[in-house]
């Protein structure tokens, strides 16, 4: 018979090695969910040991039981809470081995709520590395609560770990902070009370309770620690001497970011092509196999000319996302946003800024939503209005489709198309400080901004974690995309398979006696132009002519604003339908190269309409759930409508320059 679920917070500073630890015990038996009322997220997970369920809940990190920023906080009152309502029954707070001191002082408040606890010194091969060696031992004796040296990056920690785990554990007996006759929960109840009423004296209370912590800890560990960390200090010293220069450092973040996007494009054209072969084989057994019929047309037609437009372009994706991975691994990034705060702070932001716009360039809802952690209020303003600018992963398939048109596939080392993605990326982040400057003129300062961030170590990132990532934002996209493109492929079929009144009878008996070869490709030209998405696409092409677009392309801008990807499952939902039977299976580029425009009959999709395409794709604002997000972050209106009607109309004002001075 089983046993009641247990339940497990995992708790710790930020940068220890939680996540992996977590991933590890839990699997993929994990999901990624809200804290009550709020849009922080936690992570929670189950695993079994024997007949006893263990759910496990992984918070943000945070580096006292005081906090400090909105993470924080929010992490804190849902521990206090759970304490509250009796729902832990144990506490794994995981330490950096390779930096105790600094991680022992969360510890030490967490130990003094007297609840089951385990401290699991994490990285401790690093730790050796860097030539610190901690006596486990004496250190379990010395705070009387069981203490486990843990490599996550092993096989066996897993297994070290549970059955530690599955075991009773005792509550840290002492206490580190000496209160009068009252317990250290009420302690610390009353400090936060203080805290929120903002009551004079109490920062100065915590600052001596800190300091009366960070003298024991160091008693605790001066006999158990010994340190050498000449030798560990070389290779990091002699990476950021060169990755943190102003020049060099720089020049060697263009150079990453030019070599990914050579090697998406050079890499992911082979499972693309396969993805593109194995849907148009696809699309012609189901159109040969179910009887002619609306059906056949739906499914063909629709869905699977719809989601195949998209899915074609997903290995694309996941490289770019397993590079982002491998560089937030690393600890890469951090080096960035530090290395870049100088710039940043002349465009009305701050080093911090740059995590979530690197981050932006897989997705700009997390990061708006990492832009939580900068504490200067117009500084966070500023992040998340511009934040967006930055390509996402959802504008690659636009990007790749319109860069097929723009340069021919060349078999040289470098790769012509991967140069203009990486053109458009910086595109996006110049946009965004150019904005940022613009936003810091108008908006007013009242704080002062402020830059303090932890540089973690460089480290091998970890395949299984990566892996995992990995796997974990692809379904995410594949899902969420895949919803929502299906939805507006069928919804695409329907208008344009339907017309008022007689429209495509007259249309038949206009053609009856015509005996040209290209009668199917007329009759299914001219029922798209008389259909409903017809009528739709003429009524706005007057605002979209001057771009370069005619109705087909504008139909594709308007489904964008649900989310960009969509442009490229609409082109091809619709030019699928126009095309006949007997040439509906070839490709999308050779589709579009063949478009000519109604007035001239020169190419539709010339340089100029292309350039114009990718402008307007790289500025405007083209995805709902942005803009929710940015309203949940500000808790304001006006933010998200100034954020659309900004990006939107600066993506018209540069896409129609840019026409007018090519074409």
């Amino acid at each position: 018979m089983s046993q009641k679920e247990k339940h497990i917070l995992l708790i710790g500073n930020p940068n220890c090695g939680k996540s992996t630890i977590f991933n590890n015990l839990t699997g993929l038996n994990q999901k990624i969910t809200n804290l009550p009322g709020t849009t922080i997220e936690k992570k929670v997970g189950v695993f079994k040991i024997e007949d006893q369920t263990y759910r496990i809940t992984d918070l943000p990190g945070a580096y006292s039981i005081y906090p400090n920023g909105e993470d924080e906080i929010l992490a804190i009152d849902y521990l206090k809470n759970s304490i509250l309502n009796h729902q832990v029954d144990l506490i794994l707070y995981i330490a950096d081995a390779a930096n105790l001191q600094r991680n022992l002082l969360f510890f030490s408040q967490i130990a003094d709520l007297k609840l089951p606890i385990i401290l699991v010194l994490n990285m401790i091969d690093l730790a050796t590395y860097k030539g610190i060696e901690i006596d486990i031992d004496k250190l379990s004796e010395s705070l009387g609560v069981l203490v486990i040296a843990l490599n996550s990056k092993k096989n066996t920690a897993k297994k070290e770990l549970i059955n530690k785990i599955h075991k009773e554990h005792q509550v840290f007996q002492s206490d580190f902070f000496k209160k009068d006759t009252i317990s250290f929960q009420q302690h610390w109840n009353n400090n936060i009370e203080a805290i929120k009423e903002n009551k004079e004296g109490v920062y100065k209370k915590i600052a001596l309770e800190t300091n009366e912590r960070y003298l024991k800890i160091q008693n605790i560990l001066t006999p158990i620690q010994s340190k050498n960390t000449q030798n560990a200090k070389f290779i990091t010293h002699k990476l950021d001497k060169f990755l943190l220069h102003p020049i060099y450092g720089i020049l060697s973040l263009f150079a990453v970011l030019f070599l990914i996007f050579q090697f998406i494009f050079k890499v992911a054209q082979i499972p693309a092509d396969w993805i593109d072969y194995g849907f148009s084989n696809l699309i012609r057994f189901v159109s040969e196999t179910l009887p002619i019929g609306k059906l056949n047309d739906l499914i063909c037609d629709g869905v699977l000319a719809g989601v195949g437009g998209i899915v074609i372009f997903l290995p694309q994706i996941v490289l770019l996302f397993v590079f982002l991975t491998i560089l937030e691994e690393t600890g890469y990034m951090t080096r960035v946003s530090f290395m870049s705060d100088n710039l940043m702070k002349k465009f009305g932001l701050n080093g911090k800024s740059v995590i979530p716009l690197i981050g932006g360039m897989a997705c700009a809802i997390p990061s708006i939503m990492a832009a939580r952690n900068i504490e200067n209020s117009k500084d966070r303003i500023i992040t998340i209005l511009v934040t967006p600018l930055m390509s996402c992963s959802a504008r690659i398939p636009v990007y790749t489709l319109l860069a097929g048109l723009l340069v021919e596939k060349n078999d040289g080392i470098i790769d012509y198309r991967g140069l203009l993605m990486l053109v458009m990326y910086v595109l996006g982040f110049v946009a965004s400080l150019l904005f940022g400057l613009l936003f810091k003129l108008i908006l007013k300062q009242k704080e002062k901004s402020f830059f303090i961030l932890e540089m973690p170590d460089y480290k091998l990132p970890q395949i299984k974690n990566v892996l995992r990532v990995i796997y974990s934002k692809s379904m995410d996209f594949v899902i969420n995309a895949g919803k929502i493109i299906l939805i507006v492929s069928i919804l695409l079929w329907f208008l344009a398979n339907h017309a008022p009144k007689n429209n495509f009878a007259n249309i038949e008996k206009k053609y009856e006696n015509y005996l040209g070869q290209d009668k199917n490709s007329l009759i299914s030209s001219e029922k798209l132009e008389s259909s409903y998405i017809g009528i739709m696409g003429r009524s706005i092409e007057p605002a979209i002519k001057p771009l370069g677009y005619d109705w087909k392309i504008g139909i594709a801008l308007i489904t964008s604003f649900a989310a960009r990807e969509i442009f490229t499952g609409t082109l091809a939902t619709i030019y699928r339908v126009q095309e006949s039977d007997d040439d509906g299976n070839k490709k999308m580029l050779t589709i579009l190269k063949e478009q000519k425009r109604a007035d001239n009959g020169l190419p539709l999709y010339s340089v100029a309409t292309i350039v114009s395409l990718l402008l307007f794709y790289a500025f405007a604002m083209q995805c709902f759930s942005t803009l929710a997000v940015t309203y949940r972050e500000t808790k304001a209106l006006k933010w998200p409508l100034i954020q659309f009607f900004y990006m939107t109309g600066f993506a018209y004002l540069a896409s129609l320059i840019a026409y007018q001075l090519l074409s």
